[in-house]
Formats: C-alpha cells, sequence, structure tokens
C-alpha cells in the first residue's frame, strides 16, 4: 500500500513539474485575457462534463463569491447540469447539445468561456465551442494530452492550457491547481496592493 501511495505522489508531482515548464506562458496569457474580460465589463463562462463538472463549479464559486482575497464578485456563469434546467434540456434535447441553448442565452461578444475537457472528445462540450466562435467568444480550454479534434477547433484568439498527462484523475487534480493560479493570479493582477 506504501508504495502504491508513493507512487501516486511521485507521478503528481512528475507531472506537475513538466507543466511548469509548458504551461507558465499560457497561464500567464490566459490570466491576461481573463483580466481584461471582466475590466470591460463582460463575464467569464464556465462549461465541465462529466467529473471535470465539479471543478467548473469550483471555478464559479471562487469568482462570483471570493478566492482568497476579500474582494467584489466577478461576474461569471457555470453552465448547469444540474436540477430542472438540466434534466429538461436532455430530455427534451440530446446530451450533445445540454450547454448550447445556456450558452447561447447569456453569451455575449467579448465575454470569455473556459472549457475543462480532460480528453477534448466530449460532444456537448465541442457544441458549445461551435456556438463561442459563432458569438465571438473567446475560449480558454483546460485540456489533457490527447485532445487533438478538440485542439483543432481552435483559433488563434483561444488559448489551451494542456496538462502533459493522459490519465484522467492526474488530469482532473492538474486542472485544480490550474483553476487555483488562475483565481490567484486575477486577484494579484487586479488587486496587487492587497494580496
Amino acid at each position: 500500500m506504501l508504495n502504491k501511495i508513493n507512487d501516486l505522489f511521485a507521478e503528481n508531482i512528475q507531472i506537475q513539474i513538466s507543466a511548469s515548464k509548458s504551461l507558465a506562458n499560457n497561464l500567464s496569457l490566459a490570466t491576461q485575457n481573463l483580466v481584461n474580460c471582466l475590466l470591460r465589463g463582460n463575464k467569464i463562462i464556465v462549461c465541465g462534463a462529466g467529473r471535470s463538472y465539479a471543478n467548473a463549479q469550483f471555478l464559479v464559486a471562487n469568482l462570483l463569491h471570493r478566492y482568497e482575497l476579500e474582494r467584489p464578485s466577478f461576474p461569471s456563469v457555470l453552465l448547469s447540469l444540474d436540477s430542472a434546467m438540466g434534466s429538461a434540456i436532455i430530455f427534451d434535447n440530446n446530451h450533445e447539445n445540454l450547454f448550447q441553448r445556456q450558452f447561447s442565452a447569456v453569451a455575449q461578444q467579448g465575454d470569455m468561456l473556459i472549457i475543462l475537457s480532460p480528453f477534448g472528445d466530449e460532444e456537448a462540450i465541442l457544441n458549445v465551442m461551435h456556438c463561442a466562435f459563432s458569438k465571438e467568444v473567446s475560449v480558454i480550454a483546460l485540456t489533457g494530452d490527447n485532445c487533438d479534434h478538440l485542439r483543432g477547433l481552435l483559433t488563434e484568439n483561444d488559448l489551451e492550457i494542456s496538462i502533459p498527462s493522459n490519465k484522467e484523475s492526474r488530469i482532473l487534480e492538474s486542472h485544480l491547481f490550474i483553476i487555483n493560479a488562475l483565481c490567484e493570479l486575477i486577484d494579484h493582477s487586479l488587486f496587487a496592493q492587497n494580496s
């Protein structure tokens, strides 16, 4: 058991070391894009399917409420899977269109869409990306290593933060680190004198 635990720590640490070398520039660009979005008076829309939905909820909670710093709420929206809305949309349509109606109703030009997609093959995520492009909403995609299809959809206005792993559990925990880093960096960028 202890060997397995040590292996888990080692695997996580190695992924974090690899990510720190390859993702720092994109993390900086993502922060600046999100700060600019907020300063323009636009909002951040967040979307995650499957296990990524919990990370999406956590990101929106941090933006709407606070992260570590007491500050005003940042306008952000979670494309929801919960309760009657998700059930009604899935019942009346198919799950591939789960997020499109919600996104179309709230998105405006200048907003930003953050998607969390470990494998880049979820039809509901790919479909909401197409909606984002038609509304001129830039995308920040938190992905894993094998997301070639999703990667091929991104434009020069979009950004990918790809965790160097193919294992969903390691990707999800690394996405959580990226979420925490983004929240801390946004707070630092907007309220540096207090942080």
